[in-house]
């Protein structure tokens, strides 16, 4: 009777638990970019907008989630909402090469399948994400560049603006301020040999990549990234945020990972895939994998951040810059919004 009664009360405890466990359990993640994001240089009305976008953007990923859609929809239908926002450096907010044009990449991976999708250096397609997923689904390919993604976009049907719809004020004055501060960085090669590296310079020019991963009801994992890429980009630079495995990476065995920051940085350090790595075989948790690839990234002199999650639910946001705009769903719907560090 003693065994019964304690094994009554064993099942009990689990089942308490396993309720209170459940509660926290995320099921989308997302990011708006991360850099030099300050509480001092934020209105009030600004750091409003901010988390009313973001708020807004995980409503709708949750609501196609709770009605019994795929993670791959949930991604989309966030990645959306901050595409369609001048906040971000994605979409409507992209940043100004420096030939004063608004070039986008974006990238979507299905954890269950492993299949993915790409497109970069877009100018006319009103949501990449959206090309990237169509990239995806509907041809053999994994990722497609400039005109061809365009003539691709067309043919799926997904909607084309002019590309004036992509001008913002507060972006083309940053194009302005960029030009002014950076044009050739001369560096000292084998402390005596003079090299020019052509090209944009890192000052914080390209916060405000989005980002989202999802979990739905079927336990599959996908992740999504959006960038207007960096401030005064030149020659077709395209940063991590198309590259599978560099900034976009998703896997239900491990992981769905999305990255913001220094691009360059975290081609080199393939972060998105190494955090899947170590996961699967150092068996790390998805917090401890994040936080070493993220120090691999600081220790070579880049910055930024990146999202994660499990399929447990288990969510990391590690960044090394000031700020990154972020936040959370849970499976119960609770939303939270983080800003600064």
């Amino acid at each position: 009777m003693k065994f019964k009664m304690n094994h009554l009360l064993s099942c009990l405890l689990l089942l308490l638990c396993s309720t209170v466990y459940g509660q926290q359990k995320y099921v989308m993640v997302i990011h708006g970019g991360a850099g030099t994001i300050l509480k001092k240089n934020m209105t009030p009305e600004k750091e409003a907008a901010y988390i009313d976008e973001l708020t807004k953007s995980l409503q709708a990923g949750y609501e196609v989630i709770k009605a019994g859609k795929s993670s791959l929809d949930a991604v989309e239908a966030a990645i959306h909402v901050m595409e369609d926002s001048p906040l971000f450096n994605a979409g409507k907010g992209a940043v100004f090469t420096h030939d004063g044009r608004n070039e986008m990449d974006a990238a979507v991976m299905d954890g269950k399948t492993l299949m993915a999708g790409a497109v970069a250096g877009v100018t006319v397609i009103k949501n990449p994400i959206s090309a990237a997923r169509a990239v995806m689904e509907k041809s053999e390919h994994v990722m497609m560049v400039g005109p061809g993604a365009e003539a691709f976009a067309k043919q799926a049907k997904l909607e084309i603006v002019d590309p004036k719809y992509f001008f913002s004020k507060e972006r083309w004055e940053g194009l302005q301020k960029a030009i002014q501060q950076d044009s050739v960085k001369t560096v000292l090669d084998h402390g005596s040999k003079k090299t020019e590296k052509f090209g944009t310079q890192n000052r914080d020019y390209k916060f405000g990549t989005v980002g989202a991963v999802a979990l739905d009801k079927a336990g599959n994992l996908a992740a999504g990234t959006s960038t207007g890429g960096m401030t005064n980009k030149k020659y077709g630079r395209v940063g991590d945020s198309p590259i599978i495995g560099a900034g976009t990476y998703a896997n239900n065995a491990t992981a769905g990972i999305s990255c913001t920051g220094w691009g360059e940085f975290y081609i080199r350090n393939v972060v998105a895939y190494d955090i899947s790595a170590m996961m699967e075989y150092k068996k790390m948790t998805v917090a401890a994998a994040s936080k070493a690839a993220l120090e691999k990234v600081g220790k070579m002199g880049g910055d930024g951040g990146l999202i994660a999650m499990d399929q447990q639910g288990h969510v990391a946001m590690p960044f090394n810059t000031a700020g990154m705009y972020r936040g959370t769903v849970t499976a119960d719907g609770k939303i939270e919004v983080f800003i600064y560090k």
